[in-house]
């Protein structure tokens, strides 16, 4: 008879890993495509920038909200059928976003495509559940790197595909396909399993996404809206009533979508908060650094005149190709060493990276350099996360916990593009041209102290890694692999029993 540890293992563990990763890499696509490309659709829609920026703030306030959910549903009734309803929503958005030719239809297309980011926490409670010990600490490592990777990549696609100013649906067209193929992956590679039973906390769910929402929205708008203006003060206060409600919901019932031990749990809450400085990070090298090579020369004194197709090519591309080589090699440095030392190496290389942009950033052999440092410091960072919180939760917590990891990635992303603009916008130069028109630049020092902030919040996670987290990340042992079939087995016998 076939033990449920031999039939777990009757997958190919390869191919699972290399599905969960391609979701992984699907949904950094989704989220970066667009941005290169926003001043493009605004002007081929015609529509202004302001309107316009809602196709990233749609994106991000549904992924807000589903992402949770989506975690859970995965652990209560098995990952596969989750992952490929999530993947089904996202082809939808995809193809309606290639289709669209009104900026209303594209936005919808864009919140649709938000589903995609509850791909992440269904991809790690899948490499948990699936893979033998043995494989489990690389396949995580190399499955989050792919979230810096598919950045990298989006960003030199959206070069490539719009050069000449082509057509921005070709980007949409490009998540299509790349949605249709992993869904094939996931249908044919994952094997159909119950999930662990309980109920799904679809009021909390709610709750959590509103209160998501009314924190994030006021964030990604606020430079438009005005930082005091009564709309941004009374999402924000919103926002603290509305996830301060949620917390003491949870608290008080059997079966909650996020116990709230585990939010104050201290690895977990320690890797959150990483997740959120990396986050930052992330998008002050992105934002910040597509900004600058951009610059004129000619008329700001500094920058490289650098096209989107150049900007793609020259400047990221050499970082989306180191990223892809890091996961390996991140995966053995968490086995070897742990994910403790591996996330505060990957800060510290990261806080070295900034502070040599914002300080050397005259030939663009500087700035390729260390935006290839910085790209696989974030890439390393993000190998780890996964792992230290698979150490520190139970089987059943891997998707909410991974979940709320993601959030945390997400706010510090889309507080990290703010304050970059906030400081692009505060410290300007302006240059009139030969036929009377103005143009209004960043001064320098503002790309120096947004790249400093980023190197700041590199630090940051560094000293929570070197003194938040008290033990290193772990890879799960043979023994604790079969409690957790265990606990798996049981729960479908439970499921089984309360539905006859």
């Amino acid at each position: 008879m076939t033990s449920p540890l031999e039939l777990r293992r009757s997958a190919s563990p390869t191919a699972i890993v290399l599905t969960m990763a391609s979701t992984v890499f699907l949904l950094a696509l989704v989220q970066t495509l667009p941005v290169p490309a926003l001043p493009q659709i605004g002007t081929q829609l015609g529509v202004s920038a302001t309107t316009v920026g809602w196709v990233t703030t749609a994106t991000m306030l549904a992924a807000s909200a589903l992402t949770p959910l989506l975690g859970r549903l995965g652990d209560v009734y098995g990952h596969k059928p989750v992952v490929l309803a999530t993947l089904v929503v996202t082809l939808a958005g995809s193809a309606l976003a290639a289709s669209a030719h009104s900026i209303d239809l594209l936005i919808v297309g864009r919140a649709l495509q938000g589903a995609s980011f509850g791909l992440f926490p269904l991809a790690i409670s899948v490499l948990r559940h699936e893979l033998p010990a043995e494989r489990l600490t690389g396949a995580l490592a190399v499955t989050a790197s792919t979230l810096g990777v598919g950045s990298g990549v989006a960003l030199v696609a959206t070069g490539l595909l719009t050069q000449g100013g082509a057509d921005y649906r070709r980007i949409f067209w490009l998540c299509v396909v790349l949605t249709a193929v992993v869904l094939v992956l996931a249908f044919v590679t994952l094997p159909r399993r119950a999930g662990q039973g309980g109920r799904v906390d679809y009021v909390g769910a709610a709750v959590l996404g509103l209160g998501l929402v009314c924190l994030l929205l006021p964030i990604s708008q606020g430079h438009e809206w005005g930082w005091g203006s009564a709309k941004v003060i009374g999402l924000f206060i919103a926002s603290a009533v509305v996830l301060a409600g949620f917390l003491l919901l949870q608290s008080k019932l059997r079966e909650p979508l996020v116990a709230t031990s585990l939010l104050a749990h201290r690895p977990v809450a320690v890797t959150n908060l990483a997740s959120f400085c990396v986050g930052f990070a992330m998008f002050s090298v992105f934002l910040g650094a597509t900004y600058f090579v951009a610059t004129p020369r000619g008329l700001a004194g500094f920058g490289f005149d650098a096209s989107v197709l150049r900007t793609s090519v020259a400047f990221m591309l050499p970082g989306a190709v180191v990223s892809v080589l890091m996961g390996p090699i991140a995966g053995r440095l968490v086995g070897r060493i742990g994910a403790r030392y591996v996330l505060l190496l990957a800060s510290v290389i990261g806080l070295c990276a900034l502070t040599a942009l914002a300080l050397l950033h005259t030939t663009s052999a500087e700035v390729v350099v260390a935006l290839v440092v910085a790209n696989a410091a974030i890439a390393i960072a993000y190998s780890a996360m996964p792992a230290l919180l698979v150490a520190n939760v139970a089987p059943h917590e891997t998707g909410i916990a991974n979940s709320i990891n993601s959030i945390m990635r997400t706010v510090g992303g889309a507080i990290g593009s703010a304050l970059v603009v906030t400081i692009l916008t505060s410290d300007t130069l302006r240059h009139g041209l030969a036929n009377g028109a103005v143009v209004i630049l960043p001064a320098e020092g503002a790309y120096r102290i947004a790249f400093l902030t980023g190197a700041a919040f590199f630090a940051v996670a560094a000293l929570l890694a070197g003194f938040g987290l008290r033990t290193s990340g772990r890879p799960l042992t043979p023994h604790e692999v079969e409690e957790d079939i265990a606990l798996a087995s049981a729960g479908e016998f439970a499921t089984v029993s309360t539905s006859l």
